[in-house]
């Protein structure tokens, strides 16, 4: 039994320290030490590209809840973390060099691993792991296009919108309803801006500090209708008005009359819990936007579960072309792990691998796939881009309690409480009957 791996990062990593101490041999490719990208600064396996951070260790968070399970399945790269940790407060932030290190000693001693450092231009024709991240070479991204038989399942220049959750929306100041009461009629909230309030957002916008373009990113072209809404604002101070954030078609309700503007968010999840601000991907830095999408009425006190931005980012529409399995529908030898599976953060890629590892495990040892419960913290992410209802407007997410299946909260009941303790409750009946 063997498996091929292309991509030695945190994805790759861990899906070959799962299988091989499986018993399986694996083949882990890394063309860093051949040839590197621009984001890269070492040859090291497991490299951080960019924070030192792996977020929120507090299990009552869903990131926590995430690094939980992983340590409890025995993941390398969460055992790596524990080892190089540095001081952080709540939150998991490693020394990266020493983080590498321990990964890449651990990997180079285990006799089923053979790192082999090459560029792959080739699917392999064997059983196979793609986990070549977001930097995905062109040529190879080529071939994947290929194999997933659609060129519009990858973006190179993604735009990622701002999420929020539905519960921290003020629906004394917002509404529902689609635009010309279109589909059900009811299925964007809206917030409503006077004339005043517009043209004061307008000027935050303008004024807010910007993330500058990495010099690997600045050769990347824009996709259609693409821009950052800070561009969209500088061209024409009501460039909006007649954009993303036209009133038209609408009528709130609690005036009975037309808003000078109006911020539109759509629901992002199955579940309704998440909703997106439409048209809303920005430069701004993250404390930015939170105070400039703050001041629209309605989001005064919006929970943000996920900030928006523009950047270089290679991933597949994994609804569309994967099974549950992680396996492509087309063929199943080939499996996508990490980042380019459309997960957000270095543990969710880190979590996809993880997951990877012991489903090819499982299938080459003639086993039932021992499908994980969507209740789990991994299993949410898993439902998020295997569910082919997501595919339509596919796009990378974080962990986060709103991709967790709904639930009924009784009065006085807490409903993250609720959801943290039925992830626990199905992650280890998942483990114990798949003795895993």
């Amino acid at each position: 039994m063997q498996v091929e791996i292309v991509g030695a990062g945190l994805a790759g990593c861990e899906a070959a320290w799962q299988l091989a101490k499986r018993g399986v041999k694996v083949h882990l490719y890394e063309m860093r030490g051949i040839k590197s990208t621009f984001a890269h600064k070492t040859s090291n396996l497991a490299e951080l590209v960019c924070s030192n951070s792996l977020r929120s260790d507090d299990p009552k968070v869903a990131i926590g809840l995430l690094h939980q399970e992983m340590r409890k399945l025995d993941s390398l790269i969460m055992s790596a973390a524990d080892l190089s940790k540095v001081p952080a407060g709540s939150a998991l932030a490693v020394d990266r060099e020493l983080f590498s290190k321990i990964i890449e000693e651990k990997i180079n001693q285990t006799p089923n691993i053979t790192v082999i450092r090459k560029r792959i231009d080739d699917i392999p024709d064997e059983n196979t792991i793609i986990a070549s991240g977001p930097l995905t070479s062109e040529i190879f991204t080529h071939k994947i296009q290929k194999i997933c038989q659609n060129h519009d399942f990858l973006a190179f220049f993604d735009a990622i919108s701002p999420i929020v959750t539905k519960d921290s929306i003020d629906f004394d100041i917002a509404w529902f309803q689609s635009r010309y009461d279109k589909g059900d009629g009811k299925d964007y909230i809206n917030c409503p801006l006077t004339e005043e309030e517009y043209y004061q957002f307008i000027e935050n916008l303008i004024c807010a500090e910007k993330i500058e373009f990495k010099e690997w990113e600045k050769n990347t072209p824009y996709f259609n209708g693409c821009l950052p809404i800070e561009i969209m604002a500088q061209r024409g101070k009501d460039t909006l008005r007649f954009g993303p954030m036209k009133p038209v078609g609408l009528t709130n309700p609690k005036t009975n009359s037309r808003a000078y503007a109006v911020v539109q968010l759509r629901q992002d999840n199955r579940q309704g819990t998440l909703y997106n601000i439409v048209g809303f991907q920005t430069k701004m830095k993250y404390n930015e936007q939170i105070r400039v999408f703050k001041t629209i009425p309605g989001l005064k006190n919006a929970e943000f579960v996920r900030l928006g931005g523009i950047h270089r980012n290679t991933f597949i529409n994994s609804p569309k072309v994967l099974a549950n399995n992680l396996s492509l529908k087309t063929n199943p030898k080939i499996k996508f792990a990490g980042q380019i599976t459309g997960v957000e953060g270095y543990v969710e890629s880190a979590a996809i691998g993880l997951l990877s590892g012991i489903y090819f495990a499982y299938e080459l040892a003639n086993k039932p796939t021992p499908l994980i419960d969507s209740n789990s913290a991994i299993g949410s992410l898993m439902n998020y881009i295997t569910d082919e209802s997501h595919s339509k407007n596919f796009q990378p997410m974080n962990i986060n309690f709103g991709l967790f299946p709904v639930i009924k909260i009784n009065k006085g009941q807490n409903k993250k409480d609720l959801q943290i303790s039925k992830a626990i409750t199905y992650f280890e009946k998942w483990k114990v009957e798949n003795n895993i």
